[in-house]
């Protein structure tokens, strides 16, 4: 498990929605922070992450604020983000380098398909989310990370695509 953001994640040059100018470390001012990678935009569990945060975050005052990276343009993380939640911040990665800098990888078959995402899949349904048109990696396994500053607090291994933390716990993993 990471214990720091990789330095070339740190400095990165980043883009995306409600972002200030310049790196990746410049938006990490301002204590705690849950990083969180999507998966695709079509994909019935990243829209249910995004929901599900957006709720818990408006409902808990204690909730870190939260930095979405997502494997597209900015324009189509515009575009996502007004659909499911219109004040977020998100980072356009589509060359996957910020993902590749906190060892996301992609799925095997078991993670895609596994019983665990065929549960996942009637959870997310009943929330009301629905599966879109595919785009960018649809292998792409999601990650989430508590951070502050370079620091890594916590971070949430995922068995398979469907899998989720529980979100509302991790308030309690600020120190």
């Amino acid at each position: 498990m990471l214990t720091q953001i990789p330095p070339e994640a740190l400095e990165a040059r980043v883009s995306g929605v409600g972002l200030v100018p310049g790196r990746l470390r410049d938006q990490l001012d301002g204590g705690p922070q849950l990083l969180v990678f999507l998966r695709h935009f079509g994909c019935v569990f990243c829209r249910e992450t995004v929901a599900d945060l957006r709720a818990i975050a408006e409902d808990h005052p204690r909730f870190p604020p939260v930095l979405f990276f997502f494997i597209g343009s900015p324009t189509e993380g515009r575009a996502f983000m007004r659909r499911y939640w219109p004040g977020a911040r998100a980072v356009a990665d589509p060359d996957k380098r910020i993902y590749a800098a906190f060892e996301m990888g992609r799925g095997n078959l078991l993670q895609m398909f596994g019983p665990g995402v065929w549960a996942g899949n009637r959870r997310a349904r009943a929330k009301g989310n629905t599966q879109g048109k595919r785009s960018g990696d649809i292998w792409m396994m999601p990650g989430c990370f508590l951070v502050d500053g370079p620091r890594v607090l916590w971070a949430h291994e995922y068995a398979h695509a469907a899998d989720q933390p529980d979100f509302t716990s991790i308030p309690d993993q600020i120190p």
